[in-house]
Formats: C-alpha cells, structure tokens, sequence
C-alpha cells in the first residue's frame, strides 16, 4: 500500500513537472511601429520574425509553447497603460514616456524595468521643433510669445521644457505650450493653425521632408542626451529570465541587419509605417541622425535621471525611484556574451554608425566626413557616396541630365555632424566654390563670417554648382 501510495505520488508530481513544463508562455510585445528608432525593438523583429528564432527551446522550456503577441502603438502612454494593466510583457519607447512607465507601475506597487538602448544620440538629436514653411520663424529665439505644440507627456516635451528654460523664459508666460498629437500637427502646421510644433522621431524629420514645416531647432542644440530603448515587467523578468534575453537577441539581430542593409530595411520600415525610406535611412543610414546602440552609457542612465527630474517638475510624479535598479543591464549584457557581441567595447565607442565608401565619381576613398554628400537615385538599390556636396551637386546635374532623378540627397552639418535633407540645408559657398551646410541659416551665416563665403540655399547651391560645371 505504501509502494502503491509513493508511486503514485511520484507520477504525480511528474504529470505536474510535465505540465509546467508543457505551458503555453506568453510573449505580449509593445511596439511603436511609426516611432521609427524603435524598430529594431520592434518592427524589425516582428516583420523578420526574429523572436521565433532565438526564444528557447531547452531545459525548462523545453516542451513550452509559445504565444508571440505584436501590438502597435503611436505613442509610449497607451503602451505603459496595457504593460501596468498586465496586457503586455515588454515594450519599446524613449527615455521620458519610459521613466512615466516606471513610475505608473510604482503607483501600482509593481516595478518595471528599463532593460536596453536600441538607438539615441548624447548630443539629443530625434526631438526637434518646427514651423510652418513660410513662417519668418528661424530659430527657437524667435518663438517667444508665440504658441507651440508639443505631445504631453512625450520625450520631445521634456526637450521643450529645456529649450523654454535654457533661453531664461518662464514656460507659463514667455511661450503658449498646448498639447497636440503629431498625427494632428501635420494638418495643424500645413493650414497655419499653429506657430510650431515640437515631436519627437521622426516628425521633425518628416513634417519637413513633406513640404509644410521647416526645422528649426534640433535635439543637438539642448546637449541633452536622449534615447529609444526596451522595458520589461519585472515580475515577468524575474520568471523568464531567458525569453527576455532571447527578445534582446532579436534586438541585436535587427540592429546587425540594418547596419548592413540600411536601405533595404528603410523600405521595409516605410511598406509597414508609411514614413518614407528617406526618413527611415536619415536615421538608420550611416553617420545617421542618431546611433543605434544597446549599450547603457553614462549618457543615458542620466537621461533617464533628468526625466525623472523634469517629472516631478511637471508634478507628474511625486516619489523617488531607484535608478540603479531601474536601469538594470543584465540582460543585454548576457544577450550580448551569447550574440559575440563585445558590450564593453560597445559601451565605450561613441562613433555614428560608420561609414566605409568611396565617392561615387572619383571611385577615392571618403576619408574625411565632414562634407559627406549622399543622393539616392530613383530605381536604384544603395545610396551614392560623394566627399563633398558640390561633388554631389555636379553628380545630380549629370543624373538629371541622363533622365535619372534623386529620390533624396543629403548632407551633413557642418557644426554637429547630423544628417540632414539637403534640400532644407543652408550652405556656405567659399571663394573656392566650396560648399558646407548647416541647419540653421544662423550658424551658417556665423561660419561665413568666420570663414568667408556666402549663405545660400538648395536652389542656389544648385544653381551655383550648375554654373561652375558650364565652364
């Protein structure tokens, strides 16, 4: 009876592990598809199906199923809702919604965690601020008074609030700071229903680049470092330990495809969200408007410190979290270890997404990227390199000519090294018909002065350089 009574007992208990083992595990991913330097957080992992490929399939999860969950959302708020309501495991945004995210579940007497970078800049590009097209407005001096829109509760108002402050103004009585969605600012700032916007990635980029806005501040000028990264429950850390790692896997699988392919997976990114590869390639392409990067610099951990300061600023918050245990790296770095992925290194190279190319016309060598000029030609699959943007110029002439036409051509700031749409560049023509281009027409009439030189537009850049190839 005994024997019997223990047999029993036993198959019980390996029904029970058998079970256990057995169940159906839940991975509730939220992503923000059109907040495009989350993709390789999200879309890129979701559209490649990257997960399926690294969620494990040994020891404990051994006889485990899977049940992948994509949700999208347009901005970090809603996405932190369904994570606090238990609807979602992990989720991508940026550095301030991702601090609301940690003290949402802290009101709720749970804990989140902030569990990797996938792309951020420490100067601040991505948020930005833009006007009408044919506003006199050229820079964010010229705003006072003056009504400005901005996503409440977004990474790109916490950069507001600094840009506010660091021209000495009183945010409530200097400037009129209105809440607005970036899927209304576009109409908003096409019919002239506002002075400006502020948005985050990649509206100050795109507003722009579809003909009704002109940016006139950038991240950069704030020197306010500032990111997209990925957040986990906890609790749901704590019990899958290795999915977790696995989805940071992915990551560093997305990230490692787009730096080999960035303008393949521009146009993935723009079939799925409707922004343009153009966009997409301005920030993931290389010397991109920002770096992706999975690494927990200095940089960030202290972005996340000044969003939990601006927070209770705003009386959004009114208690202290633990940044330390917020930010918690252990899982990128092991994901890293099993990707080959050197984290060390990772986190000491500051460098923009590299670029190793020759100029398209002189087939030399680009050793020196403070000029870079890119065109990517319509019908063709990989952008064209050039050392200098009237090399660029005197190439668009010759493509123009041949009956090809750019899709885009870019340029680099010749101040911060960001990317910009050489079309909304100021440029700098010297007696050598040298061109350098800046964002702001301000900082290029300072180098001019400076330098020499005179302060063009495209147009006349174009024009210049048209003019120069006729002799």
């Amino acid at each position: 009876m005994t024997f019997s009574r223990n047999l029993a007992a036993i198959l019980l208990t390996a029904t029970a592990i058998g079970t256990a083992h057995a169940e159906t595990i839940r991975v509730a991913v939220g992503t923000q598809d059109t907040t495009i330097n989350c993709a390789t957080g999200g879309l890129l992992i979701r559209e490649l199906k990257l997960l399926e490929k690294y969620l494990p399939h040994d020891g404990k999860y051994k006889d485990a199923s899977y049940d992948i969950q994509w949700r999208n959302f347009t901005s970090g708020a809603p996405l932190t809702n369904e994570m606090v309501a238990g609807k979602l495991d992990l989720g991508a945004m940026a550095d301030f919604p991702g601090s609301l995210n940690g003290y949402a579940f802290n009101k709720a007497g749970r804990q989140s965690l902030f569990i990797s970078v996938l792309s951020g800049s420490i100067k601040g590009s991505g948020n930005g601020v833009v006007v009408p097209s044919d506003s006199p407005v050229q820079s964010f001096a010229d705003l006072k008074g003056r009504t400005i829109s901005v996503p409440f509760a977004s990474t790109a108002h916490g950069l507001l609030l600094r840009a506010v402050k660091a021209q000495g103004w009183d945010p409530a009585r200097d400037v009129n700071i209105i809440t607005q969605a970036p899927e209304l600012a576009g109409s908003a700032l096409l019919s002239n229903k506002i002075e400006a916007h502020a948005d985050f990635v990649p509206f100050a980029e795109l507003f722009p680049w579809r003909g009704f806005a002109r940016k006139i501040y950038d991240g950069s000028q704030a020197d306010a470092p500032t990111f997209h990264g990925s957040l986990v429950d906890a609790a749901y850390a704590e019990k899958y330990p290795e999915i977790v790692t696995a989805y940071l896997r992915a990551a560093i699988e997305a990230d490692r495809l787009i730096a080999a392919e960035p303008e393949k997976y521009a146009q993935l990114i723009e079939k799925v969200t409707g922004i343009e590869a153009e966009v997409a390639y301005l920030f993931h392409g290389p010397l991109g408007l920002q770096t992706r990067d999975i690494t927990w610099k200095p940089e960030y951990r202290q972005a996340v410190k000044t969003s939990f300061e601006t927070l209770k600023l705003l009386k959004k918050a009114d208690s202290d979290i633990d940044l330390d245990r917020f930010v918690d790296d252990r899982f990128i770095r092991t994901a890293a270890k099993d990707a080959g992925v050197d984290y060390e290194a990772r986190l000491k190279d500051y460098a923009q997404t590299p670029l190793t190319a020759n100029d398209a016309t002189s087939g030399q060598p680009i050793t020196d990227t403070t000029r870079l000029s890119q065109i990517w030609v319509k019908g063709e699959d990989h952008v064209r390199h050039y050392a200098s943007p009237e090399a660029a110029l005197a190439a668009l002439a010759a493509i123009e000519k041949d009956g090809g036409h750019a899709r885009v051509v870019y340029a680099q700031d010749r101040n911060s090294g960001i990317k910009l749409f050489a079309s909304q560049a100021w440029f700098v023509r010297d007696a050598d018909k040298h061109l350098n281009a800046f964002l702001l027409k301000g900082d290029a009439e300072g180098y001019a002065k400076a330098n020499g030189g005179d302060v063009v537009d495209f147009a006349a850049a174009r024009a210049g350089s048209a003019r120069v190839s006729a002799r």
